[in-house]
């Protein structure tokens, strides 16, 4: 298996993730000026109440057009910060919307209310039932009352994810209709057509963006590599790895680390993806999986047979050498998260220092393969066994197998328990936060 090496990163480099993150706060800061700007343009009702809710209306359109961003899937973002933070992002820009859009509501209702001596209830039913787009908006702030509810950590915790994803659906319902009572309603389409320009094109780019990242992309990149098991090996009783080749697979920009939203095309499986790691490095011919039995998606794997289509999404990911700081690095991996780890290790360049953390010898996924590929590439690997109290993995312990941990990269996959437990040793031992990676593999609507 060939694979390129990843140079060491100088030392002066910008961080790709600093780039990107200083990229989009500049982008959203300088279309708030935009905004603020036409809005300043458009003049000021008498109604200082008016005033406010038509601000709060105006950033609330522009929140929810980054938040299309942010979800878009876009490769040069993806690879630089990662899916999980840019969800974590989406997350709390959606928030932001739905006390922004709130408040448009309430100041423009209490505003006209003031104005035609109506209570605000009767101000708002009248403004729905005589203002060309309003029954629209309120709608749309109705779907966005309910995502938000179902967004809320207690809820997500009760719902299964399909059914999450299901309602999360309706967002881009509430946006068409929140960007047409936009069109109908809003000062700066009606008395500017500089403004209105301004908004076409950034629905325009916000929405392009979705339908490229999300659509576009993965139908083009599975129509040109067409993608197809080619073996499935049992690696131990509950893990099997499935090896998938394909057309011009050189040209697919994966790097070890990153993960696919996989889709195997059988009767019973078409409409389910899963996301698994790439679990060996992409060497141009053939890209493999492996995944412990944890629910029917990943159990049934094991019964692919070869030959079979495969639809996969990605690659999705910044837990890559990308963003390596460093010329030397610590991998710690905890069970099946061995996986982008045992990948990692294929491609990264200069001395490396693997821990392995596993209840018992016979939970070391892959253990044969990482010890040859650890003997090939000079790295030194530490199975560490046990159960979970007390902690393996404590700063000390740490200390004691990597004794120049602060002085190097370190990439971290595994349970949420044992990711946050190490986290904890890594901050006591003051490892810099730059040299941390890691990725929880959270996915967004």
């Amino acid at each position: 298996m060939t694979t390129v090496q990843s140079p060491p990163v100088p030392p002066t480099a910008i961080r790709p993730k600093v780039v990107a993150r200083t990229g989009l706060y500049a982008v959203l800061a300088a279309n708030a000026a935009v905004v603020t700007l036409f809005a300043v343009q458009a003049g000021f009702a008498s109604n200082a109440l008016v005033v406010i809710g038509r601000f709060a209306g105006l950033y609330a359109a522009l929140l929810m057009a980054f938040q299309l961003l942010l979800v878009a899937r876009l490769p040069w973002l993806d690879r630089r910060i990662g899916m999980d933070r840019l969800t974590n992002w989406h997350r709390w820009t959606g928030f932001g919307l739905l006390w922004t859009l709130v408040g448009h509501v309430v100041f423009i209702t209490f505003g006209y209310a003031r104005s035609s001596s109506m209570d605000p209830v009767s101000q708002l039913v009248d403004l729905a039932e005589t203002v060309e787009g309003v029954f629209r908006a309120v709608v749309a702030l109705g779907l966005i009352l309910v995502i938000g509810g179902v967004s809320a950590r207690w809820a997500r915790r009760r719902l299964a994810y399909e059914t999450w994803h299901f309602i999360h659906l309706y967002a881009y319902v509430a946006v068409v209709l929140a960007f047409t009572h936009q069109v109908a309603a809003g000062t700066t389409f009606t008395t500017s057509s500089a403004a209105t320009t301004y908004w076409y094109t950034l629905w325009g780019v916000a929405l392009g963006s979705v339908l490229l990242g999300r659509l576009g992309l993965p139908l083009w990149r599975n129509w040109r590599h067409q993608l197809r098991v080619e073996a499935v090996v049992p690696e131990s009783d509950n893990v099997v790895s499935v090896y998938i080749t394909g057309r011009d697979l050189d040209r697919l920009p994966a790097r070890a680390g990153q993960f696919f939203l996989w889709r195997f095309l059988t009767k019973d499986r078409w409409w389910q993806a899963n996301p698994f790691s790439l679990s060996a490095a992409p060497d141009g011919r053939t890209l493999r999986l492996t995944a412990k039995a944890a629910g029917d998606g990943s159990a049934g794997l094991r019964h692919l047979k070869p030959g079979t289509r495969v639809f996969a999404e990605g690659p999705y990911g910044a837990f890559t050498a990308m963003h390596r700081t460093r010329p030397e690095a610590v991998l710690v991996a905890g069970g099946v998260g061995v996986t982008p780890i045992r990948a990692l290790l294929e491609e990264l360049h200069g001395h490396a220092v693997v821990i392995y953390r596993v209840g018992s010898d016979r939970d070391a996924v892959l253990y044969d393969e990482l010890r040859d590929l650890a003997h090939l590439k000079g790295a030194e690997l530490h199975l560490v066994t046990g159960p979970p109290v007390p902690d393996r993995l404590a700063p000390g312990e740490l200390l004691r197998l990597v004794p120049d941990i602060a002085d190097r990269d370190v990439f971290l996959c595994g349970p949420p328990p044992m990711m946050n437990a190490v986290l904890g040793s890594l901050r006591a031992l003051d490892v810099p936060r730059t040299q941390i990676h890691f990725e929880r593999f959270s996915l967004a609507g």
